[in-house]
């Protein structure tokens, strides 16, 4: 058991660090860089991300970390005297909790509210500013989120030798 426990932390681990990466990106320049394009462009271009990201490799890579993060919580969950028990139970559940329910709680819904916005339309520079503030903010939830799991299931990787 404990071969398959290290090869699903490896595999939680990369995956996190990627999904940290892709935030990161987002967080750091990707959404400035579509600020100072302006209106209607920047919302344009958005949307086609939007739209685009679903049907990628991010998709997979989102819902598989996710899956990883879960099945080894409920391993240690079950056997908590396990090594590195602790840090997995606290890098997984940071990562459920701080990146796959804050994507579908917050930052889906505002990517479905500027999907609805027509770029050309009256309430599209208010939709823009409003996406700007409330996306970013919950993206960078969701960076930080990713980092200290990734932390948490290196540690987890350490300790286990």
């Amino acid at each position: 058991m404990d071969h398959i426990i290290d090869g699903l932390l490896w595999l939680s681990a990369v995956s996190v660090a990627l999904m940290a990466g892709v935030y990161f990106s987002f967080s750091a320049f990707v959404m400035r860089s579509l600020d100072v394009i302006g209106m209607p462009s920047a919302m344009i271009a958005m949307q086609s991300i939007n739209r685009v990201i679903v049907r990628s490799a991010f998709l997979p890579l989102f819902f598989g970390s996710t899956a990883l993060c879960c099945i080894l919580f409920t391993i240690m969950a079950f056997d908590t005297a396990r090594t590195g028990a602790v840090s997995v139970l606290t890098g997984s559940g940071v990562y459920v909790a701080g990146m796959f329910v804050i994507t579908v709680v917050k930052n889906v819904p505002l990517n479905n509210a500027l999907e609805a916005t027509p770029a050309d339309s009256a309430n599209a520079d208010a939709m823009w500013r409003r996406y700007m503030r409330e996306w970013v903010r919950w993206n960078h939830v969701r960076t930080i989120s990713c980092i200290v799991a990734m932390v948490c299931l290196v540690l987890a990787l350490c300790q286990r030798g």
